[in-house]
């Protein structure tokens, strides 16, 4: 007889959750059902309180492993620890780390592990659906950065065990996690693969949650400091040009967002996915963040920016940083001595 799971994926999906809700959501609980019929381990690492923990553990248990995250990977970022603990528990070599609000369906999912074949690390590009107002506004970002030849940095990302392993996982008192981990990675040695056409949906957060990630957002550029210098020097532009009544430059500047995120929206096949508003509100969005910018340099000032009540003020490591911390054989890993590795691991 075939094995249970002869068919699905070897891999480990990795949910990191906090809740602040008794009530569980049927949508999420019916797309961990889901995941679980696709891959062959399921974990979701549980930070939520004591009742929500015991709930969610009712409606999940069924569908794979619930598990609180290990007090030994705490730190500033709970949901660092909660990917930590996961990569220890997780029983394959392939992994997908997701946040509660990815939606994969099979062929992304599928497509994902697959091009761990080739790769340690594989970062999707996310679109929102359903498009909500704000949805459409932070869709913008999306698209500017895909017109520099990049993708977003998503809610999700792809990688293999063995290099986290090796590197002894991430720093857990950083912001911006997804870009820690991939650059730990690529200081190890190891290869991100960004396919611009690799589509997982996501839902949008709600109004108000949107509205409270603005700055903290904007902070995570502390970690890209030649772009919040540029978001940086745009407000007093801005405030000068109005000041001499110079409004031509600046319909110049936003005619001119407007046409790069529509490169971005074109770029790969995405114009069914991304809405053509997402192009016209760019100029918004640059906007946004630049104000957004000089508030998450006052928070900077006071400490850093506060998660969950402890404040955090390293955005992501530099690379420099990392390589310092990292041992020399993990710099110097190549590509073929991981999948060694993973071959013996087996």
């Amino acid at each position: 007889m075939r094995p249970e799971h002869a068919d699905k994926l070897a891999t480990t999906y990795i949910l990191p959750i906090r809740r602040h809700t008794v009530e569980v959501d049927p949508d999420l609980t019916s797309y961990l059902a889901f995941v679980s019929r696709l891959c062959r381990e399921l974990i979701v690492v549980d930070g939520s309180g004591a009742e929500a923990f015991v709930a969610a553990h009712a409606a999940w248990s069924p569908w794979g492993l619930h598990v609180r995250p290990d007090p030994a990977f705490a730190g500033g970022n709970g949901k660092v620890a909660g990917v930590l603990t996961g990569i220890a528990r997780a029983s394959h070599e392939r992994l997908v780390i997701a946040d509660d609000d990815v939606r994969y369906n099979a062929a992304a999912l599928e497509r994902t592990v697959a091009l761990l074949d080739g790769a340690d690390v594989v970062r999707p590009q996310n679109y929102f659906a359903p498009l909500v107002w704000h949805a459409r506004w932070d869709t913008a970002r999306t698209l500017l950065n895909r017109a520099f030849g990049g993708v977003d940095f998503p809610g999700t990302l792809a990688v293999r065990r063995s290099v986290m392993r090796r590197t002894g996982g991430y720093d857990a008192d950083v912001l911006f996690e997804n870009l820690e981990l991939i650059r730990t990675v690529e200081v190890a040695g190891g290869r991100v693969l960004s396919p611009p056409d690799l589509y997982v949906r996501r839902l949008p957060p709600s109004a108000s949650h949107f509205w409270s990630q603005r700055v903290r957002q904007a902070y995570d550029e502390f970690a890209r400091p030649w772009r919040l210098v540029a978001y940086l020097a745009l407000v007093p532009l801005f405030v000068e040009l109005v000041r001499h009544r110079r409004y031509a430059p600046l319909v110049t500047i936003a005619a001119g967002a407007v046409m790069v995120a529509e490169t971005g929206r074109r770029r790969a096949g995405a114009k069914h996915l991304f809405p053509v508003s997402g192009s016209f509100l760019a100029p918004v969005w640059i906007a946004e963040r630049s104000m957004c910018s000089w508030l998450a340099l006052g928070v900077r000032l006071r400490g850093g920016c506060r998660i969950t009540g402890v404040r955090v003020k390293t955005a992501a490591n530099s690379r420099r940083v990392l390589s310092r911390r990292l041992q020399p054989q993990a710099r110097g890993a190549s590509v073929t001595a991981q999948r060694e590795l993973s071959a013996a691991n087996a």
